[in-house]
């Protein structure tokens, strides 16, 4: 299995809490309607910073996790009309596009 690390900031004039809430309410119900989701995803996640005491202030203010179970279903879903055409454009109303970070990884769970 893979997994696609996105770490993501917002808009400039966005709050982070505006941020959040169409993050977590517009688009990832957005991403999990379309059927592509369901055939290709093994799971998805969208995460983002809380209050950490002494911790450094968070380089990014969220962070997307989506899981295939080989390059073809990954393949699969981003060349898929409903992903180009509804998920995709929805990106830019809430993320920074020029910022976006990844990483593909092989997760091991460990403990």
């Amino acid at each position: 299995m893979i997994k696609f690390v996105y770490l993501i900031n917002r808009l400039e004039g966005m709050t982070l809490e505006q941020f959040v809430d169409y993050h977590r309410t517009h688009h990832a119900p957005l991403f999990t309607s379309i059927p592509e989701a369901q055939q290709y995803v093994k799971r998805y996640t969208v995460s983002h910073p809380v209050p950490a005491g002494s911790y450094p202030t968070p380089a990014f203010d969220g962070l997307t996790e989506i899981w295939f179970d080989n390059w073809a279903d990954h393949d699969a879903f981003f060349a898929s009309s409903n992903y180009k055409e509804l998920v995709n454009p929805d990106e830019a109303k809430f993320i920074d596009l020029s910022t976006i970070r990844t990483m593909v990884t092989d997760e091991r769970v460990v403990v």
